[in-house]
């Protein structure tokens, strides 16, 4: 079996080590003999339609934001077919907030987004760094955030999961994340997919069968992503 990874600006959306959910997704899949190519999509790189079976887009300053934000919305169409399509989509931080309706920095002109997720983001004076647990259909998920954007939700996206630990979506409702059909938006950075070995495993199971009908994944042993997660957050049992 084969899956491609469309994987959105890695030069200009990639910090805080959000390459690491690239490298869980190609380690898991690995480990039960998927091929899993992975394609970055950079400035003016052909993204045809049904070219991709799971999509991820990382982290970017606002600048960053600002440069690629017009190309993002070149492709539009494209996304917005996928989306329909149920291919599964990891948005982080920045990417996360052009996903949305649109992110209105601190200083400039709002950045306008693809609008898939019912959601829009503004800058804030007060940055939200730190280590963060929440509560989801996952169980709980672990990670590191660190963003000034404040993200609010409505319509029919729901949140990826409530705070139990950590700022979220905007430090306020206790929201953290956005889900709608497969597409999922967070702030956790490049530790999400290592540290939360189910949520990876949901987005390999969701585009094994979106190609391959009905697919059964081979269990893992997760020892050692275990031990991490209750290394670094002893709130959580099993």
């Amino acid at each position: 079996m084969e899956l491609t990874l469309a994987h959105l600006y890695p030069r200009q959306m990639n910090i805080y080590g959000d390459q690491g959910n690239i490298i869980a997704l190609k380690y898991r899949c690995e480990k039960r003999q998927i091929k899993l190519i992975v394609k970055p999509i950079d400035l003016k790189t052909p993204l045809p339609n049904g070219s991709f079976d799971i999509l991820f887009g990382g982290g970017g300053q606002d600048q960053q934001q600002a440069l690629i934000s017009q190309d993002l919305l070149s492709r539009k169409k494209i996304l917005t077919q996928a989306f329909n399509h149920q291919i599964p989509m990891l948005t982080i931080c920045g990417s996360y907030q052009l996903f949305g309706a649109y992110f209105q920095p601190t200083n400039g002109p709002k950045i306008p987004g693809l609008n898939l997720l019912d959601a829009y983001t503004i800058a804030s004076t007060k940055r939200k760094i730190g280590n963060i647990i929440i509560k989801s259909k996952f169980s709980y998920l672990v990670g590191f955030e660190n963003h000034s954007g404040n993200t609010f939700l409505s319509g029919s996206t729901k949140p990826l999961g409530k705070v139990i630990k950590g700022f979220g979506n905007n430090g306020q409702d206790k929201t953290e994340g956005a889900v709608k059909n497969n597409l999922f938006g967070c702030y956790l950075h490049g530790s999400l997919l290592p540290k939360n070995p189910v949520f990876c495993d949901h987005l390999i199971q969701t585009a094994l069968e979106n190609k391959y009908s009905s697919v059964k994944l081979k269990p893992l042993s997760d020892q050692f992503e275990n031990q991490a997660r209750q290394q670094a957050y002893p709130l959580i049992k099993y």
